[in-house]
């Protein structure tokens, strides 16, 4: 399935239905009063967020929705029938902004949170409304009144705890398969991950955590280049930014570099995100000597002076990738207390 976590639509609630003029007729009242009843009201457009969805793409192809439309009144004095409600389902995490004014209208969250957006139409009125002691045979009656309508953006903000982030190939993808049941696609060369992958963290026997790889930054992401930019947004909701760093035949120098560049980029793209806890994770620690990492670590450490939690892993060989899951695990738990 297509990821897509941005769409606009239109939505428009049921008109209400029209009153009737009409009178009683019966053989032995052949002037009966008016009897013309009340239209039924238009149905709601109604927004509810669900947990089994987490793309927009249903709307890939649709992208005008309407309730639908009340019935007329009917003769005796019936009410139409109202129009029924439109509930659209959304992926949770799901902002709602008017297209026009660019402002936003809701934040879908929670698991079947719903949000009556657009009124349906009140339902005209019938005949029998108009009579009184000196019009006993009314033949007004009034159409009823039109669905208000929307033009929407909708933009998906996933819901994950942790972020990864790091590089094309840095080996995102590959630790959420180290540590979750997801599987997203990984191969050895850049711009694996064109899509976000969600990913669930056992990392006791009951407690978990949601964790997302975002596509690979490259220098000027935060400006257009490449494609993480158009998924920066997604780690707005998380707790924990984890950058992933391919260590492999690097120098210490260009992997300062790289960290660098990933914070610039975090940076330019939006100043709050840097506020965010920010974890190191050096990959692929298998294939350079022990030495050489030693040294390293001790380099990070003086160059960013202790503000870094520093991990080694080796995603691929699932090498300290379940420890890294556990402080993590055991700092969401104290950062909740």
């Amino acid at each position: 399935m297509k990821f897509i976590d941005e769409v606009s639509i239109d939505v428009k609630a049921g008109d209400g239905g029209n009153g009737l003029s009409s009178f009683r007729r019966l053989k032995n009242i052949p002037k009966g009063g008016p009897d013309g009843g009340d239209g039924g009201h238009g149905g709601n457009i109604i927004f509810r967020s669900v947990n089994n969805l987490n793309t927009l793409s249903q709307f890939r192809f649709q992208r005008k929705f309407e309730a639908q439309n009340g019935k007329r009144g009917g003769s005796q004095n019936k009410t139409g029938s109202d129009g029924a409600d439109l509930i659209i389902d959304v992926p949770c995490g799901t902002l709602i902004y008017d297209l026009e004014a660019n402002i936003p209208l809701a934040d879908l969250i929670n698991h079947e949170e719903e949000l009556l957006l657009c009124n349906g139409g009140k339902g005209g009125l019938g005949n029998l409304r108009y009579k009184s002691s000196t019009n006993r045979s009314p033949t007004k009656f009034t159409e009823g009144k039109e669905g208000e309508g929307l033009s929407l953006r909708l933009e998906l903000r996933l819901l994950a705890d942790i972020g990864l982030l790091g590089k094309p190939n840095a080996g995102k993808s590959s630790l959420v398969r180290a540590v979750s049941s997801a599987k997203p696609k990984v191969a050895d060369y850049a711009f694996t991950t064109l899509n976000p992958s969600l990913g669930v963290v056992d990392y006791s026997n009951n407690s978990s955590f949601v964790i997302s790889d975002i596509p690979g930054l490259i220098a000027g992401a935060s400006k257009g280049v490449g494609l993480g930019i158009q998924f920066l947004k997604h780690l707005s909701r998380t707790r924990v930014i984890v950058q992933i760093v391919d260590i492999y035949d690097k120098s210490s120098e260009e992997i300062i570099e790289e960290i660098e560049e990933l914070n610039l980029e975090i940076r330019e793209y939006d100043s709050s995100l840097v506020k965010k806890v920010m974890w190191l994770a050096l990959n692929k620690i298998d294939l350079i000597d022990d030495q050489d990492l030693e040294d390293l670590i001790n380099e990070l450490k003086v160059q960013y002076e202790g503000l870094l939690n520093i991990y080694c892993i080796s995603a691929a060989k699932k090498v300290g990738t379940q420890q890294l899951m556990r402080e993590i695990g055991t700092f969401m738990e104290s950062s909740d207390e």
